[in-house]
């Protein structure tokens, strides 16, 4: 009897997480590696900065050149990503950062600055090549969006372990050899995926033309609301961390090396949620079209809540839970909205990824100007109220980002 029941038990709906993870572990290799060339530029800092012969001030501001350059090219190659073979796009952004780290290691400041606006043209063009690259394996969208968030979610995992991994590849060379160590990596990488066999993807409408491409975003409210909803959420997320380590150090007086451990818990928060997250927001079934908003509306309440706590609260423990709260929370929104855009963008899935990722490299300036502002006209709670704006502004979107799904449905 057990044996008949067994046998007729329905199949999952969904592929599992490592038949996924066995079709795309290229497109998570690439993106753990893309993460390597800024991650030794901000550990070796002064090191390099001693071997341009220039203050550690000047080559730091050089890494903001790296996020313009993403912001631009990410616009400006949103309407194109669709229409370039997605295995030879993330090949060539791929190439762009092994020649960009290798030009780095001369150590003149000329090379620096190109190395920063290398870095920041491949990563605009490889992260939403990656996702689109990942969503398109699969036919049922529900696979789609949980490849795209496990793409997330392992490069998310490789930003809370780069700094072992990078000091290993440093054992050659110091700084220099990492970065030789990570061209190395990138070449091979790239390699992988202009000699591996084409795969079929799932998606067979052809690409829009370029002026098509806006066009036809321009009238999704939902997608331009989840790009919204993106940017903002980054704001908030990425000023609450420019400003993280020295509310720690002020408030509870830990000193850099024990602060590593507050990063390693908010890094180690945001891996789960997105992990999580991932699972949470597949669409399908009677509850598909309820699950979103609420995840939406729980990870961005959770995030307000928290940014406007952990500036705050006079208790270590309090902070520091404030602090797993927050990097889970955002995970939580970011891993929906790109489970989201996977479901439901179509053929517009690499424009809507690539300007998605644009907004979210805004965000990163805006945030560290906006908290800035709030820190110097009131203190600690100025701080804490700068960056709640953007969530709160980010839970007004919410409907729009999930209404034009309910009608459908």
């Amino acid at each position: 009897m057990r044996r008949a029941d067994a046998t007729a038990a329905p199949l999952p709906r969904h592929t599992p997480d490592h038949r996924i993870v066995r079709l795309i572990w290229p497109a998570m290799l690439a993106g753990v590696v893309s993460l390597f060339p800024f991650t030794v530029y901000s550990t070796f800092l002064v090191p390099i900065a001693d071997a341009a012969h220039s203050d550690v001030a000047a080559v730091g501001t050089l890494r903001g050149l790296g996020g313009i350059a993403a912001l631009l090219t990410g616009v400006a190659l949103a309407p194109l990503l669709g229409r370039w073979p997605r295995d030879r796009t993330v090949a060539g952004a791929l190439a762009l950062l092994t020649l960009s780290s290798i030009a780095a290691t001369t150590g003149s400041f000329a090379a620096l600055v190109a190395f920063c606006l290398g870095i920041g043209v491949a990563t605009a063009a490889l992260t939403p090549a990656l996702l689109a690259l990942a969503t398109s394996q699969f036919t049922d969208r529900g696979d789609g969006g949980r490849a795209a968030t496990l793409v997330t979610s392992s490069t998310t995992l490789a930003a809370v372990l780069a700094g072992p991994v990078v000091g290993g590849l440093a054992a050659w060379r110091g700084w220099q050899g990492a970065l030789w160590a990570t061209a190395a990596l990138a070449a091979l990488v790239a390699l992988l995926f202009l000699l591996r066999p084409g795969r079929r993807t799932a998606e067979a409408t052809p690409a829009p033309s370029y002026r098509q491409a806006f066009g036809l975003l321009r009238a999704r409210s939902d997608l331009l609301a989840l790009v919204g909803i993106a940017a903002l959420r980054t704001t908030s997320f990425m000023g609450y961390l420019a400003f993280l380590a020295a509310a720690y150090h002020d408030r509870f007086e830990l000193d850099a090396g024990t602060f590593t451990l507050v990063w390693t818990l908010s890094g180690a928060s945001f891996f789960v949620g997105g992990f999580l997250a991932g699972r949470w927001a597949r669409e399908d079934g009677p509850a598909a079209g309820r699950r979103s908003p609420v995840l939406l509306l729980a990870g961005l309440g959770g995030g307000l809540v928290a940014v406007l706590t952990v500036f705050l609260v006079p208790s270590l423990p309090a902070a520091l839970a404030s602090t797993a709260v927050m990097g889970f929370s955002h995970a939580v929104v970011g891993a929906t909205v790109t489970s989201l855009v996977a479901h439901r963008a179509g053929p517009l899935a690499p424009t809507t990824f690539s300007l998605q990722a644009a907004g979210m490299s805004l965000g990163v300036f805006v945030g560290a100007a906006l908290g800035g502002a709030g820190l110097s006209v009131a203190g600690d709670v100025g701080l804490a109220a700068a960056l709640a704006v953007p969530t709160a502004l980010a839970m007004a979107l919410v409907r729009p980002a999930t209404l034009r799904v309910r009608r459908r449905r």
